[in-house]
């Protein structure tokens, strides 16, 4: 217990305000008409300063018009039109910058007769074949690798996890907690997804700060030989909660889409990859206490008190950044 609160220390401060440090670009194009395409482009950016990467498309292809380009957050978009002789499927499209990068692209495209394509491009591999059909193998890996990637890129959910994961002390009932939390925002995360019931993001994203900062109060608030409602029944803050997290994972998901005529395989598969990455988060953090457990010999009350507090500093700085954020737009 020593080293979790150590590590959720250090995992805490190296926090920022935003929580998603690591964002993808995304890349969608609809085919509008024979040989006629709309394109969005949307990269990461910081102020008034884009991510330098750009899409090239063939030579057969030509702008109808100038892309038009904003920035809304911590976003740049930019639109136009596209015309190209003959089609676009067989060609392919690359993404010069992405090489010299640390950012990955999801990219959508849709095709006039109902199909979808979805792919993720990397520093390795920047150029998309446009083949006009996918694969049932090809779109489950890439949605499971999405879900992987959302989780351990989503510090907040990851310090949420962290933070049950100190005020619990037995781990058949961490093991029921995981199980509560991951039921529920498997419940959300589909419904959402499905388009059956939906919550403003900006408000969720700063709930979800506050469900870390309630935990971590609970954390502050325990004594020797008096159990919490929270310690007794973990399982019901973390099914609680999980709920509303499941909301934030819907909406990393709509950011690419679901492919039209394999929703539920590409829900399911992005929804085992959360639960991938969140199990490798987990029992990389108790392979890493059994391993080092000796390294410190601060008590575990005292730790488990710094990292809450440091936990619930970073939770309220990010509640109180999201609050600004939706009130003040």
């Amino acid at each position: 217990m020593r080293l979790l609160s150590l590590f959720a220390l250090l995992l805490a401060m190296a926090c920022p305000a935003a929580a998603h440090e690591i964002r993808p670009a995304y890349l969608q194009i609809d085919e509008t008409a024979q040989a006629q395409y709309s394109v969005l482009w949307k990269v990461p950016a910081i102020g008034d300063r884009r991510l330098a990467i750009y899409v090239r498309f063939p030579a057969e292809c030509q702008n109808l018009g100038e892309p038009v380009g904003s920035i809304d957050g911590a976003t740049y978009f930019e639109r136009w039109k596209l015309s190209c002789k003959g089609s676009l499927k067989g060609r392919s499209v690359t993404i010069d910058g992405l090489r010299t990068s640390m950012t990955d692209v999801l990219a959508r495209i849709s095709w006039t007769d109902g199909t979808t394509e979805v792919a993720r491009l990397t520093p390795e591999h920047p150029v998309l074949i446009l083949k006009g059909v996918q694969s049932i193998p090809l779109i489950a890996w890439t949605y499971f690798v999405l879900g992987v990637e959302h989780i351990l890129g989503g510090v907040d959910h990851l310090l949420f996890v962290l933070a049950l994961m100190l005020l619990i002390r037995e781990r058949w009932m961490l093991l029921k907690t995981i199980t509560a939390f991951t039921l529920a925002h498997s419940i959300t995360l589909a419904g959402a997804a499905l388009g059956y019931f939906s919550l403003p993001q900006k408000p969720v994203e700063a709930t979800i700060a506050l469900s870390i900062a309630f935990v971590a109060s609970e954390l502050v608030k325990m004594k020797p030989g008096e159990r919490r409602l929270s310690e007794a029944y973990p399982w019901v803050v973390a099914f609680s909660f999980g709920l509303l997290h499941g909301f934030g994972f819907a909406d990393a998901l709509k950011e690419i889409g679901l492919p039209q005529k394999d929703v539920p395989l590409a829900l399911l598969t992005f929804n085992l990859g959360v639960e991938a990455g969140q199990l490798m988060f987990v029992g990389a953090v108790l392979l890493m206490y059994a391993a080092l457990k000796t390294v410190t010999t601060v008590p575990n009350s005292r730790a488990r008190v710094a990292a809450a507090y440091v936990i619930g500093i970073v939770a309220t700085v990010w509640f109180i950044d999201r609050l600004a954020g939706f009130v003040v737009s």
